[in-house]
């Protein structure tokens, strides 16, 4: 595979190391492989037996560009690592790429990991495991275990895998680590290695690669040793965080991002750990996940300043017109508590999806009416919105009354949820229609839907994700919306005009702790003629931003905007990454 950057002269300044210990009769395969990069290589070989120390001397002289370099005795993945670095920096490369020597590493894959490592000189790229069926299920459970402790000694989510020994580092960093610090020798090396240089500031990028465990491939992981001593290590690592804890936390609200429309505010980290917290939920049970859900919501609480600060000015508002919030404390209308709602938000979406909140557990005053649409099976727009759960109010129509709802989603921030939601329950992501912005394209599909007498939600409380509107009269209309003029979309509203079928509103809130279901009609058909269009757009968007205040002001915790709101940006178009 091509090298994706135009600044390939540094790679002559880049190499292989390989620890290998009675892998031998793989290697072979392996050098053919990295043949194509032209890079040198330096193989280690940790202590191999006789015959299989010479079958290796053997297949290096094969290959001009591989030094060998043989260690006496077996001493352990870690030295062999390091010994390969050390001659690597002393010879003046400046980064070394790790990749086994057995084979279970897409060699494929370096060129992306190198490309990365050229635009990132100084971060540490490292592979993160994609695995097929070939992986031991006892391996995918230490990992995360290993996965839990590395983001409690970083403070962090950052690193998504800290086992996986295709990488590239940064030698200057890496060897003033290494001579500050008593590395792990073994099979603790390569955690201890990636946490430690996150704790020196080295940015950690990770690309995914498939990763294989052959057949007959030959592990040298030693049950009760290397398990005592990543133990080992993983105390020190705690207990060498704490003083480390403030600039941890600190260090991931140092970058100051300036005003971005909604759809292009980096995704926050930590899907790992919603993944870990909804796959207790199922296995523990919800009182055992809200334990673990805590210091997961205390970690964004902490770190996400943009969302907080977005939580307190919402919040605010919210206050100053606390006589007409009637079912919600005051004292409870704070950013935490704020944050704690939406982390139970997620795991209402799952518990529903479960038939663990069924229609029983609903407050369901519009009960009526929402029976009387469906016995027309007839196919109507839901017009929803970022406050509550419209995920409960799917799974409830679609268990309870066979009612299909098909969610438009926005794919740039709903892909990896919904993934991670998927492998923990694959029926809550069905009926799912991804779009970038609704266009011609997307109404012909909701129309079809619509015409079979099944049910479309679309939010109405975000504004467009199209960069190319001529001008942003094309994109927003200005609500007035607790007592501030906010931007909203035109797009779900036109959309609906064109469907011509009639409108609800619907929202699933959870103000005091009991489940709500409200469900509301809008309009019989959105008409919007040319010559009144405006002024008509005007008036049916405000009646919408009154109706979400006035649900807001019910249910306050359950506003699930964590950004300006009240702040127009255009969306830029997004250049393709190299």
């Amino acid at each position: 595979m091509p090298i994706d950057s135009e600044n390939t002269d540094h790679l002559t300044q880049y190499c292989f190391v390989i620890p290998c210990f009675n892998h031998s009769y793989k290697i072979f395969n392996v050098l053919q492989q990295l043949a194509h990069y032209q890079l040198h290589c330096f193989i280690i070989d940790d202590g191999s037996d006789i015959d299989k120390a010479e079958m290796l001397k053997n297949i290096s002289q094969q290959f001009t560009w591989v030094t060998l370099h043989r260690l006496p005795t077996n001493q352990g993945k870690g030295v062999a690592v390091m010994t390969g670095m050390k001659l690597a920096y002393s010879q003046g490369y400046s980064h070394a790429i790790q990749i086994d020597a057995d084979g279970q590493h897409n060699s494929h894959d370096i060129a992306k990991l190198i490309d990365q490592s050229l635009c990132h000189p100084k971060a540490l790229i490292s592979g993160k495991p994609v695995y097929d069926d070939s992986v031991p299920k006892h391996r995918l459970i230490a990992r995360y275990i290993t996965h839990f402790w590395v983001w409690i000694e970083t403070l962090s989510f950052t690193i998504q895998d800290s086992m996986c020994g295709f990488r590239i580092y940064p030698l200057e960093q890496t060897m003033q680590i290494m001579n500050k610090n008593n590395i792990g020798n073994r099979m603790n090396f390569d955690t201890e290695i990636m946490v430690r240089l996150y704790w020196d500031g080295a940015e950690v990028i990770f690309i995914p690669t498939k990763v294989i465990y052959p057949a007959d491939g030959l592990s040298h992981f030693r049950a009760v040793k290397d398990n005592l001593l990543i133990s080992w290590m993983h105390t020190k690592l705690f207990f060498g965080m704490l003083p480390r804890a403030y600039a941890l936390i600190k260090r991931d609200n140092s970058q100051q991002m300036p005003q971005q429309h909604w759809s292009q505010v980096n995704e926050r980290k930590g899907l790992w750990g919603i993944k870990f917290i909804l796959t207790a939920y199922r296995i523990l049970g919800r009182k055992i996940a809200q334990l673990i859900m805590l210091p997961v919501i205390l970690y964004f609480w902490l770190t996400g300043t943009t969302q907080r600060k977005a939580s307190k000015a919402y919040l605010q508002l919210i206050k100053q017109q606390y006589p007409s919030v009637p079912l919600v404390n005051k004292n409870k209308l704070t950013t935490f508590q704020h944050f704690y709602r939406f982390g139970e938000s997620l795991l209402d979406k799952l518990a529903s999806w479960q038939g663990d909140i069924t229609i029983n557990d609903l407050y369901y005053p519009h009960k009526a009416l929402c029976l009387e649409v469906i016995e027309k099976r007839q196919g109507i727009i839901l017009l929803g919105s970022h406050l509550g759960d419209l995920e409960m109010c799917r799974a409830i129509a679609n268990l309870s009354h066979h009612v299909t709802i098909n969610a438009l989603v926005f794919t740039r921030h709903a892909t990896r949820f919904n993934q991670i939601l998927a492998t923990v329950n694959p029926k809550a992501t069905i009926n799912l229609i991804q779009v970038d912005t609704l266009n011609a394209n997307s109404a012909i599909l909701l129309k079809e839907k619509l015409d079979r007498g099944e049910w479309v939600a679309i939010m109405g409380d975000r504004t467009s994700t199209n960069p190319h509107q001529r001008t942003d009269d094309d994109a927003i209309i200005w609500a007035n919306f607790l007592g501030q003029p906010a931007p909203f979309p035109k797009g779900p509203f036109i959309l609906s005009s064109a469907l011509g079928v009639p409108v609800y509103l619907v929202w699933g809130l959870k103000p005091n702790g009991r489940y709500q279901f409200y469900f509301e009609h809008f309009s019989e058909q959105l008409r919007l003629p040319r010559k009144e269009r405006q002024q008509i757009l005007q008036a049916t968007v405000q009646r919408y931003a009154t109706r979400l205040e006035y649900y807001c002001l019910m249910s306050p915790l359950d506003w699930f905007n964590f950004y300006d709101f009240w702040h127009y940006t255009k969306p830029t178009q997004l250049t393709k990454k190299r």
